[in-house]
């Protein structure tokens, strides 16, 4: 059996219906946040150019660093003993979950945390996992491998293909949720989530004739079993990555019912609604063509109008690759992807403030009407209702609750994964504040 955090619970009235309070902002009271999570501080240092994030509201770790004090990625092999069969056929740390020695997996994740992260760390945490899914149906194509991998773990204890599945199920489920339970128990206060959970897999515009960009009911049935994570995790990151491919016309479809189901699925969080940041690029994916107008209209401004807590930005070194490329990169920040993440996260707060007192988040009233997105003009916002945070209600969030002490009971110390005793303060959702203590 795996070590078990014990974790508080504050449950929101309604949480599971969708009509629980919104998530407490990420930073600093900044109802929707955009996040850079690009290594390009040596444009800075190397090439000269400097990136002027900050004049346009986007949050950075300090220095321009990957991995900092406002988002982390664990990757898969710098993170424990994630288990995956290269594409060459290598073997890494079992191949499969089933062969994971959990223990020492948790003890390697924990030495990581700790050299990465201070205990009171605030930010994003990410999980970048994708080898292989969780549920065997969502290995498909080239992740057959880890089914195949699984039967023959199966043939070598003389069971069958159905324990084979069971399995893998199991043994999936116990490491992802325990590596997730350990980063929340050394560092209580980080958004601890997997990227790209929830998926909807409605990435299939080309063999279909009227492509609507709904999520394949099959789909949503899965992510419903998938409920184990959803309790785990502090924040959900799906991703929104364009492709180039995608008609233009079939964009914003695409995201948004990505978003949705994201949304849906927030409400599953063992303590309240989670906070959902999606996961977005400058550029196409597989393309270094940075994205156009609209199609920043279609990832950021839809998540902002949705109700999402945030967008990360992500990218790889070939931003920073070279002074040329630095060059390009500050060309499109100032004249096009700067501007307009100021728009959005400035109508954002004005929206919050002006309707919501600054005690709620301003969303969609129909989240179909995809004609309306979160801009400084036009306003007053009149598609726009107020999703209250916790502890706020009323139509303009301008009625003060005060929190139930039976579900948010005041601290005790609890055992920690490795057997010391430790104090644990109550989640954030239990508190109407921000994340973030910027």
């Amino acid at each position: 059996m795996g070590p078990v955090l014990a974790l508080w619970v504050c449950l929101a009235l309604g949480a599971a219906d969708g009509k629980g309070p919104a998530p407490a902002p990420l930073a600093g009271g900044q109802p929707f946040a955009v996040v850079w999570n690009i290594p390009t501080g040596r444009c800075q240092h190397r090439f000269g150019v400097g990136l002027p994030l900050a004049d346009y509201g986007i949050v950075e770790n300090r220095g321009g660093h990957f991995a900092g004090q406002n988002i982390t990625i664990f990757y898969k092999n710098k993170f424990g003993l994630y288990p995956y069969i290269s594409p060459g056929g290598v073997v890494h740390n079992g191949g499969i979950p089933q062969r994971v020695p959990l223990r020492a997996h948790l003890a390697r994740a924990a030495e990581e945390i700790r050299l990465l992260l201070q205990p009171a760390f605030r930010g994003l945490a990410v999980v970048d996992w994708e080898e292989w899914r969780p549920l065997w149906a969502q290995n498909w194509g080239a992740k057959r491998i880890y089914r195949a991998a699984s039967e023959q773990w199966a043939r070598e204890r003389h069971r069958g293909p159905r324990l084979a599945r069971r399995a893998f199920e199991r043994a999936a489920q116990t490491l992802m949720e325990q590596t997730l339970l350990l980063g929340r128990s050394l560092c209580p206060g980080g958004l601890w989530g997997f990227y790209r959970f929830p998926d909807c897999f409605n990435g299939n515009w080309a063999k279909v004739a009227n492509y609507t960009g709904r999520c394949r009911p099959a789909e949503a049935r899965r992510n419903n079993r998938l409920g184990w994570l959803w309790a785990a995790s502090a924040a959900l990151y799906p991703s929104i990555y364009l492709p180039l491919a995608l008609p233009p016309a079939l964009r914003r479809r695409y995201v948004h019912h990505r978003l949705r189901e994201a949304l849906r699925l927030a409400a599953r969080g063992a303590a309240g609604r989670l906070p959902v940041v999606a996961y977005s690029r400058l550029s196409y994916r597989r393309s270094p063509r940075f994205l156009e107008p609209a199609d920043l209209e279609h990832t950021i401004g839809e998540s902002a109008a949705l109700g999402a807590a945030g967008v990360v930005l992500w990218g790889d070194m070939s931003y920073s690759r070279s002074a040329e490329s630095c060059a390009s990169l500050r060309r499109y920040l100032v004249s096009t992807l700067g501007p307009y993440v100021a728009d959005v996260t400035a109508a954002a707060r004005a929206c919050s403030l002006q309707r919501c007192h600054g005690h709620g988040r301003c969303v969609r009233r129909q989240p179909r009407d995809l004609g309306s997105l979160l801009h400084l003009a036009p306003s007053p916002w009149l598609p726009f209702r107020c999703h209250c945070y916790r502890g706020w209600a009323g139509r303009g969030c301008a009625q003060r609750e005060r929190p139930d002490p039976a579900a948010c009971p005041a601290p005790t110390r609890t055992h920690s994964l490795y057997g010391h005793r430790e104090g644990l303060q109550p989640p954030d959702t239990c508190l109407p504040r921000g994340v973030w203590g910027w």
